[in-house]
Parts: structure tokens; C-alpha cells; sequence
């Protein structure tokens, strides 16, 4: 689960203006840290598929915010595929 303190450090890297909650970035990094958290889950609880699932999910809804970013603010999107550390499709 995320905690508080960790998804408002995602909101400090990734926010345009000073109560931006909502943009793409904000949610590309939140799912980001939430999928890092669910992977680390799975590895040590190798069956549980109800949180795979789970993770797939996210996954996708990761990807949908990040080809809204790279369609519609291709810098943007390359440097939060930067900070976040993932591959970029673009290249």
C-alpha cells in the first residue's frame, strides 16, 4: 500500500501548479510508486493472482496517462519517463 508520505513526494516531483492532484504526471508517477510497491508484493507471494491482477491493471492505466503525455506534451512526457526511470517508447 502506498503511504501518505510517499504518494505527497509524488505530488512535490511531478506537480505543474501548487495543488495539481490530477494532471497526468501526477497520476503516471502515483500508479508508478503503486505498481513498485505491488511488485515487490508478488515476488515474495508468488500465487496471489487477485493482486496481479490488480498490477495489470495499473500497468495499463499507466500507460494510457503516459500516451496521453506523449501525444499531447512530448517534453513533458520524456522527462517524466526520465525521472520515473522507464523505458522510453519514443526512442
Amino acid at each position: 500500500m502506498l503511504t501518505p508520505r510517499k504518494k505527497a513526494n509524488a505530488f512535490k516531483d511531478f506537480k505543474k501548479h501548487e495543488t495539481d492532484t490530477g494532471s497526468a504526471e501526477v497520476q503516471a508517477a502515483i500508479l508508478t510508486r503503486q505498481i513498485e510497491e505491488l511488485q515487490a508484493h508478488l515476488k515474495t507471494h508468488k500465487k496471489d493472482n487477485h493482486s496481479r491482477r490488480g498490477l495489470l491493471k495499473m500497468v495499463s492505466k499507466r500507460k494510457k496517462f503516459l500516451s496521453y503525455l506523449a501525444k499531447n506534451d512530448k517534453k513533458s512526457y520524456e522527462e517524466v519517463v526520465k525521472k520515473l526511470g522507464l523505458k522510453n517508447k519514443a526512442e
